[in-house]
């Protein structure tokens, strides 16, 4: 089993893959390779797409690596093999970006990316004085417990976000998880053989590394 992390000059893919590697010898998986090549994609069990910055960029930088976005889509849509969004990289699974203007996303999950816009200093909010980017550990809401990504997982588990705007979907059952930063944030979003985290799996400790294990033994 064969994971393929796309290099697309946006992300932590360090960090990503040593996580990948550690969960990929824990559940008994294959090679972890850090990828700019389509044919690589193409040929690959499983696919991871990071992505720190702006969703605009983010995409321009898929675009850049000719025959990339063909290659996601025929892995996604035609061959239907799991994919996991992080950050950014989750963000570009929605039908648009409302990061400085209008950007399209691949519209796997229907819904807007949108900026975080929570209370700072309600007084019914035991968080405190919020700021946005929302930086830092927050516990999980499992509204799908039973999803296989999120088996063994918790609920309340601690994860690491570091983000300005969150996944809004339009279909209530494509959302996994959120949290609590003010309003309700995307957490987890997913639907048939796809996944994707705000939060990065990779600085989430246990947690991170859980979901990252029961991603490689997923068999949707």
């Amino acid at each position: 089993m064969t994971v393929a992390i796309i290099d697309y000059g946006s992300g932590n893919l360090r960090s990503a893959a040593k996580s990948l590697e550690r969960a990929a010898a824990e559940a008994g998986g294959g090679p972890v390779l850090v990828t700019d090549d389509p044919a690589r994609v193409r040929a690959a069990d499983r696919v991871v797409l990071p992505g720190v910055g702006a969703f605009g960029d983010c995409r321009a930088g898929l675009h850049r690596l000719p025959g990339m976005v063909d290659a996601l889509e025929n892995f996604v849509t035609r061959h239907q093999r799991p994919f996991l969004g992080i950050c950014v990289g989750m963000q570009l699974m929605a039908e648009r970006g409302l990061e400085h203007g209008v950007h399209q996303g691949f519209g796997w999950i229907p819904g807007d990316v949108v900026a975080l816009d929570p209370v700072a200093g309600s007084s019914d909010s035991p968080l405190g004085d919020l700021k946005v980017p929302h930086m830092g550990w927050n516990r999980l809401n499992l509204r799908a417990p039973d999803h296989p990504v999120l088996a063994e997982l918790p609920q309340s588990s601690y994860v690491y976000f570091v983000h300005s705007y969150h996944l809004r979907p339009a279909q209530p059952d494509h959302l996994l998880a959120t949290v609590d930063y003010g309003e309700e944030v995307t957490a987890i979003v997913g639907r048939d053989n796809l996944v994707g985290t705000q939060f990065h799996p990779e600085k989430s400790q246990a947690a991170g590394l859980q979901l990252l294990a029961n991603f490689l033994r997923w068999c949707p």
